[in-house]
C-alpha cells in the first residue's frame, strides 16, 4: 500500500480481493478514501470499483464477514453498500457515462477502470489502488493525482468545461475541497467554474446545501466563500450574502465591508467550535445590514434594527436553501436576534436587570451567544479590539455572578397561569396573561426576589389593581 492502513483495513482489503477473485472481477479501492489516506486524514468511507457487478461483489464479501452484515442494494444505480464495524463500504461496477446538455442524469454503460477514472471529478479523486493478488497495493494514477496532492492543487482529469457541464455540482465540490484542504484551484479549472456557473441551476438545492455546509465546516470557511463569490456562484445560491459586499462613502464617511467582516467573524468562530449551526449564526448575524443601511449626516452610516430584521430573514433563507426548519433554524434565529445584546451591555452601566433579561432570553444558548459575540469583535485597530475584549470580560463576569445568584437560565416564573386561574377562580383570559407578565417583569427588574412567596404576594397586589379578589377557600 502507498499509505499506512490499520490491521482491520488490511484484512478487509484482502477479503475484498479474495471475493473479487472468486467472481473473476478485478477490484480496486478508489476516490476519496485513497486521497484522504495519502494525506493522513481519517476516513471511514471506502469506495470499491470492480470490473463486473458491484452488487454481487458486496454480497460475496458479506458472506466472509462476522457478524454477517446486511447489504443495502440500489439496483437503479447498480450499487451496494454494507457496514462492517466502523467502516462503510460502497461497491459499484466500473462504468462510463454520457450526459445530455439539459440534464445532469447520465446514460450509464459498463466500462473499464480507465472509463471509471475518466468520469471522476478531480485528479486527486481519480486514483485507484489494486486489491488484486498479482499487484495488490499498486496505485493506478493516470492523471497525476499524487503529484497534484503534493502541489496542493484542484484540477479536473478531463477538460474542465466537460467535467462541470456534465455534473455542475462538481463546481461546488471543487470549492469545497479547496476550502477543506487549503488547496488552490488551477486557473483553467477556476475559469471554467465562472463560465459554467449558471449550470448550477439544474442541481437540487438539497445537494447544494450539503456542499455549502461542508464549506462552512471547513477549517477556514472564508477560503470557500471567497471562491464562491469570485466565481459568481454565491450570487446564484445565496444572493443575500453577496448584498453585504461593498463600501459606500458619503460626505467622506464610509462603513466596513460587511461581506469581508462576516467572513472574518466566521473564521474567528471556527477556531472555537465545530457546531455547524453556531457557524451558520456567524454567517447570518449581519445579513440584514443591506436593507437597514441608512445615512445620518450627524452620525454617518447606521444599520438600526438589523438584528431583528435578520432574525426575520432566517426562516426564508433556510427554507430556500433547504436547511432544516425546526430547532436548528430557531437556534440560529435566536442568536441572530440577540447578537448585539452582550456587546451593547459593554457600552453602558451593566445592571443586574439587563443581565437577567439576557439570561432569560438566551437560556441554554447563552454560552454559544457569547462565543458568537466574541467572534464579532473585529477591527484593524488592536487597541480598540483589546478595549472591547476587556469590556466583554466584564459582561461575562457579571453574567456568571447573576446566574449563580438568580438561576435564570431556562427560567420560568414561580407562579404559573394555572395558579393564577385557580387563585381567582377565572378562566384563561387576558387578565391571566397580564398578571403572569407583570410577575416575570418584576423579577427580571429585581423588584421582587425570584421565589414563590414573593411572587404570590405580588400577584395578589397586581390582581387587586385589576379588580380581582382571591376566591375563598371552602
Amino acid at each position: 500500500m502507498i499509505f499506512t492502513i490499520t490491521d482491520e483495513e488490511k484484512k478487509i482489503f484482502e477479503l475484498i480481493g479474495q471475493s473479487a477473485a472468486e467472481l473473476g472481477y478485478p477490484a480496486y479501492v478508489v476516490g476519496g478514501y485513497v486521497r484522504d489516506r495519502i494525506l493522513g486524514r481519517e476516513t471511514k468511507d471506502m469506495d470499491i470499483v470492480c470490473i463486473g457487478s458491484g452488487i454481487k461483489l458486496a454480497e460475496q464479501l458479506a458472506t466472509k464477514l462476522r457478524p454477517i452484515p446486511r447489504v443495502a442494494v440500489y439496483r437503479r444505480f447498480g450499487t451496494a453498500m454494507l457496514k462492517h464495524k466502523d467502516l462503510e463500504i460502497e461497491f459499484v461496477g466500473a462504468r462510463k457515462e454520457s450526459y445530455r446538455k439539459d440534464s445532469r442524469k447520465p446514460t450509464v454503460e459498463e466500462g473499464s477502470l480507465e472509463d471509471d477514472q475518466n468520469r471522476r471529478d478531480f485528479t486527486i479523486n481519480a486514483m485507484a489502488v489494486s486489491l488484486n493478488e498479482q499487484d495488490f497495493g499498486m496505485i493506478l494514477d493516470p492523471f497525476d493525482g499524487l503529484m497534484h496532492l503534493e502541489e496542493k492543487i484542484i484540477k479536473t482529469p478531463l477538460e474542465p468545461g466537460k467535467t462541470f457541464s456534465d455534473d455542475p455540482l462538481r463546481m461546488m465540490r471543487a470549492i469545497r475541497f479547496a476550502s477543506q484542504l487549503n488547496f488552490t484551484i488551477v486557473p483553467e479549472t477556476l475559469a471554467a467554474i465562472k463560465q459554467y456557473r449558471n449550470r448550477i441551476h439544474i442541481v437540487s438545492k438539497e445537494r447544494i446545501a450539503i456542499e455549502l455546509n461542508k464549506i462552512i465546516l471547513s477549517p477556514q470557511p472564508s477560503v470557500g466563500f471567497e471562491l464562491l463569490f469570485d466565481t459568481g456562484l454565491l450570487k446564484i445560491i445565496f444572493p443575500e450574502m453577496v448584498a453585504l459586499q461593498g463600501v459606500e462613502i458619503r460626505n467622506g464617511m464610509g462603513h466596513k465591508d460587511n461581506f469581508y467582516h462576516t467572513l472574518e467573524v466566521v473564521d474567528n468562530i471556527s477556531k472555537h467550535t465545530d457546531n455547524l449551526w453556531l457557524r451558520w449564526a456567524a454567517v447570518l448575524h449581519d445579513i440584514a445590514k443591506p436593507p437597514t443601511k441608512r445615512f445620518e449626516p450627524q452620525h454617518g452610516w447606521t444599520f438600526h434594527g438589523h438584528e431583528a430584521l435578520g432574525a426575520a430573514m432566517v426562516p426564508r433563507i433556510f427554507k430556500r436553501l433547504r436547511l432544516p426548519l425546526d430547532n436548528q433554524m430557531k437556534y440560529v434565529q435566536k442568536l441572530v436576534r440577540l447578537h448585539l445584546r452582550p456587546i451593547s451591555l459593554t457600552k453602558e452601566n451593566i445592571t443586574d436587570s439587563a443581565i437577567r433579561r439576557l439570561l432569560f432570553e438566551a437560556g441554554d444558548d447563552i454560552d454559544d451567544l457569547m462565543t458568537l459575540c466574541r467572534a464579532d469583535i473585529t477591527s484593524k485597530n488592536p487597541a480598540r479590539v483589546a478595549r472591547y475584549f476587556q469590556n466583554f470580560e466584564m459582561v461575562e463576569a457579571k453574567l456568571k455572578e447573576v446566574e449563580e445568584k438568580d438561576h435564570l437560565r431556562n427560567w420560568e416564573p414561580p407562579i404559573s397561569g394555572e395558579v393564577i386561574m385557580d387563585t381567582f377562580g377565572i378562566p384563561p383570559s387576558r387578565q391571566v396573561g397580564v398578571i403572569k407578565t407583570a410577575i416575570r417583569e418584576a423579577i427580571l427588574d429585581g423588584d421582587i426576589p425570584n421565589d414563590y412567596e414573593a411572587a404570590y404576594d405580588f400577584m395578589l397586589a397586581k390582581a387587586k389593581e385589576l379588580g380581582l379578589e382571591a376566591k375563598e377557600i371552602s
